[in-house]
């Protein structure tokens, strides 16, 4: 019998990469649920080929089967015939869906990194209490757990993840504050969505897995670290208690991890990925993170270092600015100016409840803005 899969996202870079993979083994798994933010056209298409029971359209409508507005990523999430639930939606709005489909017992394979950024504590819970799993997709943390699955508790010393440095990794500060978007959106080796890939150029992203890690593997931040790799091949190391280090490679494709998440801790043999060649990789080089050059990933670091409400603060923040950004409201550089002004007004505090971490949302993003328009 096959697997019923919820895809929240499916039009996102991530949602199309997991129907990719899904169309390579239909016999195993089947499409249950469909969400889209509201690209309308590209989602009925979708639900034309997988016809799944439900379909939601967060900003639109989707005729009589389907949700609409925020609420049906939880009804999605939350269906009874989705066995595992894959979360591509960028940014807070994942958060809620992410707490539903644990509570429920799900499997979340999770690409929506903010949900442990935001409430790491209380997604946690929510596994536990419902007996449901996470198992990341972000490259990153999914070459950690396939280098620790099956090794022993307590075994893990440390964890390396590798960043790309964006399209700015060699750029000097003061060019950099000035690039357009055109120039933040040409990453160097990825193909993602506009968010991800500005967050890529700010390192913000990678503050963002950090954050997510620490969550996800039980590690404090003192054995957390990053450094720069620009060919992206290989995707994190992890260094043992008798100092081996295992580390997981591929060329940049999301599909890999997708299907990992999906079968975890099985693997299905799968023709769509490029098959490696060490020779093709070519020489493989690693840098320090410049500090100079992304004084944004500091910032994250240091809001997940501080918990309690920072991380949640520090997203909303980032999200707020590069929304500006996109949009050509501010310069490049005030993403980061921003996101330090919203943390040094935030006032960290407990968070207990979803309620709890979306008002501290709602106040950094409203400090964002009045930054942004001063």
């Amino acid at each position: 019998m096959s697997t019923g899969v919820a895809v929240l996202g499916s039009t996102g870079s991530i949602g199309c990469a997991t129907l990719q993979v899904l169309s390579r083994h239909r016999d195993r798994f089947h499409v249950t649920a469909l969400t889209a933010h509201s690209n309308v056209e590209l989602l009925d298409r979708q639900t034309a080929e997988w016809r799944p029971a439900f379909v939601g359209l967060v900003n639109g409508k989707t005729g009589t089967r389907g949700g609409k507005g925020a609420a049906c990523l939880v009804d999605a999430a939350t269906h009874p015939d989705a066995r595992i639930v894959v979360n591509g939606i960028v940014g807070a709005a994942g958060l809620a869906a992410t707490l539903a489909a644990l509570r429920a017992g799900k499997r979340v394979a999770l690409a929506n990194k903010e949900s442990l950024v935001m409430a790491g504590d209380l997604v946690l819970k929510a596994a536990r209490e419902g007996k449901g799993e996470i198992v990341p997709v972000d490259s990153e943390h999914s070459a950690v757990l396939q280098c620790v699955t099956g090794q022993r508790p307590g075994e893990l010393r440390r964890l390396i993840l590798t960043a790309s440095g964006g399209p700015f990794r060699t750029w000097e500060p003061s060019r950099t504050a000035r690039a357009t978007v055109a120039e933040a959106l040409n990453h160097p080796t990825w193909k993602m969505g506009k968010k991800i890939t500005i967050d890529s150029a700010t390192l913000v992203n990678k503050a963002l897995e950090v954050i997510e890690a620490h969550f996800l593997f039980a590690l404090g931040y003192d054995r957390l670290e990053v450094v720069i790799h620009p060919q992206s091949v290989i995707h994190g190391f992890v260094e043992f208690a008798d100092g081996s280090v295992l580390a997981q490679l591929g060329f940049p494709n999301m599909e890999l991890p997708i299907l990992y998440a999906l079968t975890y801790p099985g693997r299905l043999p799968d023709e769509g990925s490029r098959r490696f060649d060490p020779i093709t990789a070519g020489p493989l080089t690693f840098e320090p993170v410049a500090p100079e050059r992304f004084p944004a990933f500091r910032l994250g670091r240091a809001a997940g270092e501080t918990g309690r409400s920072a991380p949640a603060a520090f997203n909303a923040a980032n999200e707020e600015a590069v929304q500006a950004f996109l949009e050509g409201r501010i310069p490049f550089g005030r993403i980061t100016e921003t996101i330090a002004a919203v943390l040094d007004r935030h006032h960290p505090t407990g968070l207990d409840s979803l309620e709890s971490v979306l008002a501290v949302d709602a106040e950094a993003r409203r400090l964002a803005r009045e930054r942004m328009c001063s």
